[in-house]
């Protein structure tokens, strides 16, 4: 069984280099999966329970990290009925300055942050966490205020929208600085999904206006900590990918579609500018065969082998709708390079 090593491993590979053997990230996975690899579920009851499940899985799944979320660090979101989908529209929580002022925003003061320590205890030799937030700048933002909302707030109040957004990267930014430097922490995500098929969420324009801004600060603190930092974003990125390496500085890049711009693509676009991360497509992990995972997963293995820069996940994360023989074929890919 894999031993995580996450300075030969995860952390070369972020830094652009080669890895000794191959690597994998996912996002997250999902509970079932989590108790699967671990051999055990957790109690039912504290943070700290289920945390250590997670850690259990990621290291018996031959990863060099677990996925770290601050559990007291959110934002007040509207009620969503649970459902296969949802909308990024509904009737937004702040509407216009009377609301924004009423909206109780996270306080990085407030939480408790013994867990890390409990963790950094807890993880076995090798094993570092992947700190990332509850969502991004754009993501709180769309969320707390309505996509249609948001776009109409643009043009009629555009100092609202500074506000808002200026206070949601503030106090992302707090969160970032504050757990950088713990020593459990290997290194930082950022998570915000800026766009879809075919462009961003807002335009290039308004993201360097409202949004790069803090994202560049989050990279900056994990920088700071000498840790490097991960964006992911779904959506269409090659408008604003000198912004993503020249300006914000991001050290990986994260989640790529086949209608989008394959994986293989990116890499050859972006090797040597920015570690690309995953890729291997969501339509492909849900209805493909594990053969054609696996044959894929390998040859994208080959194909960076000796220029590093990559490590092998999906285009997004670990679903529960993935069937478990697909997400086993993914991983084996990685496992038998161990022994090629």
């Amino acid at each position: 069984m894999r031993k995580p090593d996450f300075e030969h491993n995860l952390l070369r590979a972020l830094r652009g280099e080669r890895p000794e053997r191959a690597t994998m990230f996912e996002l997250f996975l999902y509970d079932e999966l989590y108790e699967r690899l671990a051999g055990h579920g957790w109690d039912g009851k504290t943070r700290l329970s289920y945390k250590k499940m997670v850690v259990d899985a990621m290291a018996a799944g031959g990863y060099d990290y677990a996925p770290f979320l601050l559990p007291d660090f959110y934002y007040p979101k509207q009620a969503r009925e649970r459902a296969s989908t949802h909308s990024l529209n509904g009737q937004g929580i702040i509407t216009d300055w009377e609301s924004f002022e009423k909206y109780v925003w996270p306080d990085i003061s407030r939480c408790d942050l013994s867990i890390l320590d409990a963790l950094a205890d807890y993880m076995p030799e090798g094993m570092k966490l992947c700190l990332r937030g509850p969502g991004g700048v754009l993501e709180n933002t769309i969320a707390i205020v309505g996509y249609d909302n948001l776009c109409y707030l643009l043009y009629d109040d555009p100092e609202l929208v500074q506000a808002i957004t200026d206070k949601i990267g503030s106090t992302m930014v707090s969160l970032y600085e504050a757990l950088a430097g713990h020593e459990a922490i290997g290194f930082l995500c950022s998570n915000d999904d800026w766009g879809f098929n075919t462009q961003t969420f807002l335009s290039p324009e308004a993201m360097r206006r409202y949004i790069f801004p803090w994202h560049k600060k989050i990279v900056a603190a994990a920088h700071a900590a000498g840790k490097p930092c991960m964006l992911h974003s779904c959506g269409e990125f090659r408008a604003v990918i000198d912004d993503i390496v020249e300006d914000m500085g991001f050290d990986a890049r994260h989640s790529y579609e086949d209608n989008i711009c394959p994986v293989e693509d990116a890499y050859e676009l972006l090797n040597g500018r920015i570690t690309v991360m995953g890729g291997i497509d969501m339509n492909l992990m849900t209805s493909g065969t594990p053969d054609a995972i696996y044959a894929r997963a390998r040859a994208m293995l080959e194909r960076t082998a000796e220029r590093g820069g990559y490590t092998l996940g999906t285009g997004n994360s670990i679903a529960p709708y993935i069937p478990i023989e697909n997400y086993m074929a993914l991983r084996q890919a990685a496992l038998d390079t161990d022994n090629a």
